[in-house]
């Protein structure tokens, strides 16, 4: 038997059968799917970041090469706390193969590709 207080008027009563019995708690985050949370980065975003970051660097491939190591270690941990999905992550390791393995030449070429810039970028597609 759940015990429940009731306010009447400016006076309090106690009603049997009110409560919360059967467990229901709106703000729990039990089994919650956090792939769909707002506040969890989602494919775009963490492009445009690593696109902002070389594009700001554009001129200093090297420093830029650091700054991607850094913002590559961000989403390693967002990988392990089950923010980011594999594929996502994949696609991003292998981007960042490409910019990190780059001369002052091919950075540039990669930062005009748009199709490398796209979600779901392959290697070798036609373009």
């Amino acid at each position: 038997m759940v015990i429940g207080i009731q306010l009447m008027h400016d006076s309090l009563k106690v009603v049997q059968g009110l409560g919360c019995g059967m467990g229901w708690w709106p703000f729990s985050r039990k089994g919650a799917d956090r792939t769909n949370d707002p506040q969890v980065k989602g494919t775009r975003s963490w492009l445009q970041d690593l696109r902002s970051l070389c594009e700001e660097y554009y001129d200093s491939p090297l420093q830029g090469k650091e700054k991607i190591i850094e913002l590559q270690t961000e989403w390693q941990q967002a990988h392990q706390r089950e923010e980011l999905p594999d594929e996502l992550i994949d696609g991003l390791n292998k981007r960042t193969m490409h910019l990190l393995s780059a001369d002052e030449k091919k950075w540039l070429v990669w930062l005009d590709d748009e199709n490398f810039w796209k979600p779901g970028w392959r290697e070798n597609q036609p373009e």
